[in-house]
């Protein structure tokens, strides 16, 4: 038996939907639906923080052109890009431009909004912190380097959703953990 909520009503994004342009599409982002479709169970969460990689940015993946590790960030906008930080933590981006433009939005945190037993992983994980940074959100999300190349606006199991409600006011900020090219 499918253990799958009918909680939330949500539609799959389309491509055109998509800026094509990579810090509208961060900021497109934010108050969409990220979900993941895991042996039975949805796990969604509303993205509230993201981050920008730009053609140029020295903290960029993409920064001395594609290589063994990038070539997702070069798709069509709205493929994933997984790879592992410090050999532990699977890492979401976004594709955000044309093919063949390395450009990517992390996706940094979300709010979870359906399937959170399944992405605790300990009984005492309090609800803020299940996918607080792009390492637990992977996590949480059972996000790994299989989905990878993934389309998020396809018929896969791993997609983005249109908001549930609208998104209060965006900050901005400088990245987090980035020295190089910070702003």
């Amino acid at each position: 038996p499918s253990r799958r909520s009918a909680t939330l009503r949500l539609r799959r994004l389309k491509r055109s939907e998509l800026p094509l342009e990579t810090v509208a599409m961060a900021r497109f982002l934010i108050g969409c639906t990220l979900v993941h479709d895991v042996k039975g169970t949805r796990l969604a969460g509303r993205i509230v923080e993201t981050e920008a990689y730009l053609q140029g940015d020295a903290a960029s993946h993409a920064y001395k052109g594609r290589t063994g590790r990038n070539p997702s960030m070069f798709l069509r906008r709205g493929h994933a890009y997984v790879y592992i930080s410090y050999g532990v933590w699977p890492m979401l981006n976004i594709s955000s431009e044309e093919v063949g433009v390395g450009e990517a939005v992390l996706i940094r945190a979300l709010e979870p909004l359906e399937g959170v037993d399944a992405m605790r992983r300990g009984a005492d994980d309090r609800l803020v912190d299940i996918a607080r940074g792009p390492g637990r959100l992977a996590r949480a999300m059972h996000i790994s380097l299989a989905d990878d190349g993934a389309d998020l606006c396809g018929p896969g199991p791993l997609f983005l959703a249109t908001p549930l409600r609208l998104a209060g006011q965006i900050g901005v900020s400088t990245r987090i953990g980035i020295t190089k090219d910070a702003h």
